[in-house]
């Protein structure tokens, strides 16, 4: 389907329940450059930005779309659009320039001051405690590699709360550890930038124990609204041969099972245990540990882009595999239109994965996280931005969203991604998510044509409210 196909009346047939809100999203290295402005420290993504040939052309997020210096400004872009709530996160390296000990005061300054101009446009903030970002010295001491860093992260988690505990009220520990683990130290195409199965498996489960340490410290400040964020991706086996669905059920392991179930039932899934140390990377569990990680939540954070559909070959593909023993499984083209990061759109996949949480994740609430798609927008001759892919897809996937809550999926809010234009990380500024266009060379901000449907939508239903 093509904008086209979109009925002018498709985004206002769509109603939510009285409390639902809506939001949009964003992360720290992706929007606030001012990487050395007020005491920061470097982060991994500092590094690995400024690696040759990690990222793209090699783009790096010094500058990105100077948020640190023009937050004043994205926040009325926010009012603007009658956002109701809006999810950021913050950067560790600002806050504890060596991942510990001092405290850069100046950093949470920053933090401070963003947090009190959202609430005096009545936003409400949403913060994420790791967005990717940690700290290069505490990486010089193995990262998640290092069974210390969960510590670390819930002694950072205790700054940050007694700074902003007293203006926030909902709280978020981690943003998509899938990614920090498995694309970082399995794949190698995120920062770190390793390419080691026994690393990759030791940070799966150190980020879910910091998870679930600063779940604790949050708890014993008096934090009331706690969650994680994780990304699904629904697989798909291309036949049902035994060898593709075996195939589909080792990568939902690790993209999906991996990191839900330890939160939400205390144990990691069975056959991905078994499939880790198969492959001799054995997850690094010690007493006591999922106790830990399986700290009560009050909301389950979720990222939904797009499905996969994945199939088993007899020889490794040569291709860099986020999945532990994934060699010999490969993704498929999507079929059908693609956004420019070459993802596959499936609203149907997000009505589905909603439900899938509607059953696995029983009485725990979901937020919708992160939604979005890429596309090459461009500022027309108009000055307008005519985004009618996004659009599309923006509306479609609402409208799965809906059809998900009808069948009981107990969805309380929507965060789009993104709010701005922004660094893509190892994908550098090629790839354009936001509702708002950002001309890089001059920081202009241009709302585009789907930021008017969401803002439309949006006044829509508090006026219904």
């Amino acid at each position: 389907m093509t904008s086209t196909d979109v009925r002018p009346d498709a985004a206002a047939a769509l109603t939510f329940p009285p409390g639902f809100f809506f939001g949009a999203a964003t992360a720290s290295y992706q929007i606030e450059g001012a990487v050395d402005v007020d005491g920061r420290g470097p982060s991994i993504w500092d590094t690995f930005s400024h690696t040759p040939g990690k990222t793209h052309q090699g783009d790096t997020g010094d500058v990105a779309v100077e948020h640190h210096a023009r937050y004043r400004e994205d926040v009325a872009l926010m009012a603007d659009l009658g956002l109701q709530a809006y999810r950021f996160s913050i950067a560790w390296p600002r806050v504890l320039p060596q991942g510990a000990g001092r405290v850069e005061q100046r950093g949470l300054d920053f933090y401070r001051r963003l947090v009190d101009e959202l609430l005096g446009q009545g936003i409400d903030p949403w913060p994420t405690l790791y967005h990717w970002d940690l700290p290069q010295a505490l990486q010089d001491e193995g990262g998640w590699t290092n069974r210390d860093t969960a510590a670390r992260f819930a002694d950072y988690a205790a700054v940050v709360h007694d700074a902003l505990g007293d203006r926030v009220r909902h709280w978020s520990t981690l943003n998509e550890p899938m990614c920090s683990a498995l694309l970082g130290h399995q794949a190698g195409q995120h920062a770190p930038g390793e390419r080691d199965a026994v690393a990759a498996s030791r940070a799966v489960h150190h980020l879910l124990l910091g998870h679930g340490l600063a779940a604790g410290v949050l708890r014993d400040r008096g934090v009331d609204h706690l969650g994680i964020t994780l990304n699904f991706t629904p697989m798909t086996p291309a036949t049902d041969s035994p060898a593709d669905v075996d195939a589909a059920r080792r990568l939902d392991g690790q993209q999906n099972r991996m990191f839900l179930e330890p939160i939400v039932r205390g144990a990691y899934p069975a056959d991905v245990v078994h499939d880790l140390a198969a492959a001799g990377a054995p997850l690094p569990v010690q007493d006591g540990d999922l106790e830990v990680i399986a700290a009560p939540l009050d909301w389950l954070g979720v990222n939904y882009y797009f499905c996969s559909t994945v199939r088993a070959v007899e020889e490794p593909t040569g291709k860099a595999t986020a999945f532990i023993g994934g060699e010999c499984i490969e993704d498929l083209t999507p079929e059908g239109p693609t956004t420019t990061m070459g993802w596959g759109v499936h609203p149907q996949g997000f009505t589905d994965l909603l439900l899938r949480l509607r059953d696995e994740a029983p009485g725990l609430p979901l937020v919708i996280t992160e939604n979005g798609s890429a596309w090459p927008d461009e500022v027309a001759a108009d000055g307008q931005v005519h985004d009618g892919e996004r659009t599309d897809y923006l509306v479609r996937h609402l409208a799965a969203m809906t059809d998900a809550m009808t069948l009981g999926a107990d969805v309380r809010g929507y965060f789009a991604w993104s709010l701005l234009d922004n660094y893509e990380w190892a994908r550098g500024y090629a790839q354009r998510f936001g509702l708002v266009h950002v001309d890089y060379a001059t920081q202009q901000r241009t709302p585009k044509a789907s930021a008017r449907v969401y803002a439309d939508l949006i006044a829509r239903h508090t006026q219904a409210g």
